[in-house]
């Protein structure tokens, strides 16, 4: 069975609610929708206080080509238009909408019938990138890179595959798994159209082996689908970063920054996105909704839900049982590569994947002790760096060495920290060190 070949780890997977199908979450009273829910620059508000929107509505406007639009997922009126804090703790211009019943967009088709390719036979690249553009799509597994950018490489650049990242390698988050169990062909559709966006006969979707359901699924429906491959991978994290799944699944590296995965002939999309893609194109819906898990171990209810963009975390913490009285930590995101958050009344956005509520006692750091050079964090890193190094000359703001170590080629997943028997911040020190070296680059480049 395949996997990728440097480094790696193995945490407890603690896929509390992977037997939980998806359910609908009720409506918020208000929803709070960030114009800062991608990479790249923000969209613009075109509505203003007062202004009546539907489920659909548009309510800013990308703000340039790496940018996506923000639609309303409620109907309602708009209350506010003025800056909110975000699950980075930055206050950002946001639009506030008070909620009144659930009109929607008469352009969307909300009935469950399943759309084929086949069924439009005018369907062209340039309309489904257009489409996907249009509707606000973004990197679902996290990343939140604009969809339709990635779809159109930088001259010079051919795609040869599409790989969907189905890995979910991430402890405790299970939206993925349960997405491909209840939507496995409106998956392949979106694939065909993503593969048919980048002029490629070539699809596969990397599952790793601990979702046997999905895997089994999947492959059988993809037997109508013969240019699409269902790869079966083993259990490694961070086996979900995009270098490292085009290196299991082809067998080809990814070259160190500048080099892009493009490079290897792969575009690699998150099987979320490929779900939303399916959903733009063929339902006309623009991106107003995902499915999140809300998990951990003391979490009464751990569950899979379908939640509209703009909901307050409370609230889905509420539809699962609560806020434990043991919390030590709300996560955004898994406990690998997921940040704390400062408070529950922060909004849902396009890159919520999972709330993870931590124990107090899980939640604790363990004390920090003299490095040992064991270089275990030499061995885990997929990225084959030098963590320990890294971290040291971020500690001592030695941008210089920091740079030609390589700093700005780590994936921050985590897998250092996870395996230091000293539980040194080697990942906070290296965030630090990165952040500022690509500041450093980016400068010198202006001049």
């Amino acid at each position: 069975m395949k996997t990728f070949n440097i480094g790696g780890v193995h945490p407890e997977e603690n896929k509390l609610s992977a037997g939980s199908p998806i359910r609908e979450v009720q409506l918020p009273k208000q929803a709070v929708f960030s114009m800062f829910q991608h990479i790249g620059a923000p969209a613009n508000p075109v509505v203003q206080k007062g202004d009546v929107v539907k489920v659909g509505t548009l309510l800013g406007e990308a703000g340039g080509f790496v940018s996506a639009p923000v639609y309303s997922s409620v109907s309602g009126k708009v209350s506010k238009v003025e800056p909110v804090l975000d699950a980075s703790g930055t206050r950002r211009m946001a639009v506030i909408v008070d909620v009144e019943g659930d009109d929607w967009e008469e352009s969307i088709d909300r009935s469950t019938d399943l759309v084929k390719l086949s069924d439009c036979p005018k369907l062209d690249s340039k309309t489904i990138i257009e489409k996907i553009k249009a509707a606000g799509i973004v990197g679902m597994g996290g990343a939140t890179f604009p969809t339709h950018v990635k779809l159109c490489p930088p001259p010079g650049k051919v795609a040869e595959c599409v790989i969907v990242n189905a890995v979910e390698c991430e402890p405790y988050l299970t939206a993925d798994h349960r997405l491909m169990l209840e939507h496995a062909e409106e998956i392949l559709v979106g694939l065909q159209l993503v593969m048919k966006a980048v002029n490629v006969t070539k699809g596969y979707i990397g599952i790793e082996k601990n979702k046997p359901d999905a895997i089994a699924l999947m492959t059988e429906k993809a037997k109508q689908y013969p240019e699409i491959e269902i790869v079966p991978l083993k259990v490694k994290y961070p086996q979900g970063g995009e270098k490292q799944l085009i290196d299991a699944v082809i067998g080809r590296q990814v070259p160190a920054p500048p080099a892009l995965p493009i490079d290897t002939g792969a575009i690699v999309q998150n099987v979320g996105t490929i779900f939303a893609i399916y959903q733009a194109v063929m339902k006309n819906k623009p991106l107003i909704d995902r499915i999140i898990t809300v998990t951990g171990k003391s979490v009464k209810q751990p569950s899979n839900l379908l939640a509209r963009l703009g909901t307050p975390f409370s609230q889905l913490i509420e539809e699962c049982g609560g806020l434990p009285e043991d919390t030590g930590k709300v996560i955004g995101g898994g406990p690998m590569m997921g940040k704390a958050l400062l408070n529950t009344d922060i909004p849902m956005t396009k890159g919520s994947s999972g709330l993870l509520i931590m124990r107090q006692d899980e939640a604790k750091r363990a004390e920090v002790e003299p490095c040992i050079r064991c270089a275990k964090c030499v061995g885990a890193c997929p990225m084959g760096l030098e963590p320990y190094l890294l971290a040291k000359v971020s500690e001592q703001k030695d941008w210089e060495v920091a740079e030609r170590e390589d700093i700005v080629s780590c994936i921050e997943c985590g897998s250092c920290q996870f395996t230091c028997p000293s539980h040194r911040p080697l990942l906070d020190y290296i965030r630090l060190g990165k952040s500022t070296v690509m500041g450093i680059i980016r400068s010198r480049a202006a001049k």
